[in-house]
């Protein structure tokens, strides 16, 4: 049965090739990547491996701790990823579930981060090959420790898989996710401040030395120092916790076979027709309180919105309070004004309304942009003022408004056109707004990409203006800055939205056809 679960975790990834040759390519670029990683690994143990074996004890621990925790909890974060032998799709087959859960933990390592997972787990022996026995341990600790991940990822799920079917546990689970995301690049701006010597480890190093994070990866060093009851004690804590993920998953895994977990949504009592009572009664009027619905009542929107108020605290950061924050309101613009390029793929099966409405494009179009703007206007601006306060440059307002409304209109206009052009998996109402789609194509990516060049380039007069205009302290300027920001804004939102709803009109019925495929 094993065998045959890691034939079929195979089928469907070789599956998934046929789909698009933009698939395949992207699959080559992230097995690239991976391994150019995978080497740096490899590497990396060999050169520790000359040193001394508190160093070594170090490298091996933390490395092996963060394997472990990525297995453990990027899952919860992003839930759903890795849904192609989704346990209830066997309910109907009688697999026993001792080999189902066999069979389920080693196709888990078929794929890129399986793969690499594997090997960074064996590399860490190699820090070893200067103590045989050590090495030997090590081996041991490795296979253990990435059995520990894989196992104790998956029963984590699958325990928390009734509680993360609640819309709200949804909502938390992604925000927790999104503040991580974000605070990566504020703690690696940090730690690059701070000087670090070893024994700044040598704490966190002992703690998880007897945690089932790090214990496996601990007991090569006790054994290169003759220290054999602590390895054998770390080797026992670890294939302690690995035996008790397995009947987690076991007693898991038989209650979602017998009832499978369904996403669950709150109802609330509704008075009127909300927004849409208090709009014009146009088509125009229509798009656009349909839309502004969505953005004030889909978690899917306020993810993507929750992101803008980060963007002054990454720069505050980064830039340690000088005049990177000022950059802060611009970014902002940008982020927001380009979120209206996945409009479409949230609408989902509800674009058949405009499609058999028979609404015209570049109302479409416009009336999306005027829902987004009635949210993402006040906040950038917000942003904006707010961060010319607190970086004590009041004078330089007029440019960075007129930067910010420049690329926030610009922004408007690119997307109007990319989103009447392609379509992309996005996550369904009720799932997790944090997880990633399977099905995205390197096409997709490259949409993107150039988009946000098309944008940026678009908007770089009334950009470089401010900049001259901040730079020398020139209010003419910054005026100046203000009324193209302005002007040419609009000008290219009018283009954006002519143009994409010309495109619209001969494309409705097919990007309804990819949406629903999605889906």
């Amino acid at each position: 049965m094993v065998a045959h679960l890691v034939r079929l975790k195979l089928a469907l990834l070789l599956n998934g090739f046929k789909r698009s040759v933009w698939q395949v390519i992207g699959f080559v670029f992230g097995a690239l990547y991976a391994l150019g990683f995978a080497v740096l690994v490899v590497a990396g143990m060999v050169a520790v491996g000359t040193q001394d074996v508190e160093l070594q004890r170090t490298v091996t621990v933390l490395l092996g701790s963060a394997l472990v925790v990525g297995w453990w909890f990027v899952p919860l974060l992003a839930f759903g990823v890795d849904a192609t032998l989704d346990p209830e799709r066997f309910a109907t087959f009688a697999i026993p579930r001792r080999e189902l859960v066999a069979g389920l933990a080693v196709a888990a390592l078929v794929g890129i981060p399986g793969a690499f997972s594997a090997v960074a787990a064996v590399a860490t022996s190699f820090a070893w090959f200067r103590h045989p026995l050590a090495l030997v341990v090590g081996l041991v600790g490795g296979v253990l420790g990435l059995a520990v991940a894989v196992v104790g990822g998956r029963a984590l799920v699958a325990l928390l898989a009734p509680l993360v079917a609640r819309r709200r546990a949804r909502e938390v689970l992604a925000m927790v996710g999104l503040v991580a995301v974000i605070s990566i690049g504020p703690v690696l701006s940090g730690i690059g401040e701070v000087t670090v010597d070893r024994s700044s480890f040598d704490g966190l190093v002992r703690v998880l030395a007897w945690t089932p994070f790090g214990a496996p990866w601990a007991a090569a060093a006790d054994a290169a120092t003759g220290d054999w009851l602590p390895a054998l004690a770390r080797l026992t804590i670890a294939a302690a916790t690995l035996w008790l993920a397995l009947r987690l998953w076991s007693v898991a895994l038989a209650r979602t076979l017998t009832e499978p977990a369904r996403a669950v949504s709150s109802t609330a009592r509704s008075n009127g027709i909300g927004v849409l009572g208090r709009i014009p009664a146009t088509p125009l009027g229509a798009v656009a309180g349909r839309c502004l619905v969505y953005w004030f009542r889909d978690p899917r929107y306020a993810i993507a919105l929750a992101i803008v108020p980060f963007i002054p605290v990454l720069m505050w950061v980064v830039g340690r309070g000088g005049g990177m924050l000022l950059v802060s309101g611009l970014l902002a613009a940008l982020v927001s004004g380009w979120g209206l390029s996945a409009d479409v793929s949230y609408d989902g099966s509800a674009f058949w309304m405009h499609v058999s409405a028979g609404v015209r494009g570049w109302v479409d179009r416009l009336g999306r942009v005027i829902a987004s703007a009635v949210v993402a206007l006040p906040l950038v601006v917000v942003i904006t003022v707010a961060s010319a306060v607190i970086a004590d440059r009041v004078d330089a307002l007029p440019a960075l408004l007129g930067a910010a409304m420049g690329i926030l209109l610009t922004s408007y206009g690119g997307a109007s056109i990319v989103s009447a052009l392609f379509v992309q998996p996005v996550q369904q109402p009720g799932e997790n707004p944090f997880q990633t789609r399977q099905g995205a194509s390197l096409a997709t990516v490259l949409s993107q990409m150039v988009g946000w060049t098309a944008v940026l380039v678009a908007a770089l007069p009334p950009a470089v203006l401010a900049w001259v205009a901040v730079a020398r302290a020139s209010a003419l300027l910054g005026w100046g800055a203000l009324v193209v920001g302005l002007a040419l804004g609009a000008v290219w939102l009018t283009v954006g939205v002519r143009v994409g709803g010309r495109l619209l009109d001969r494309r409705a019925p097919m990007l309804l056809q990819k949406v629903i495929a999605f889906e």
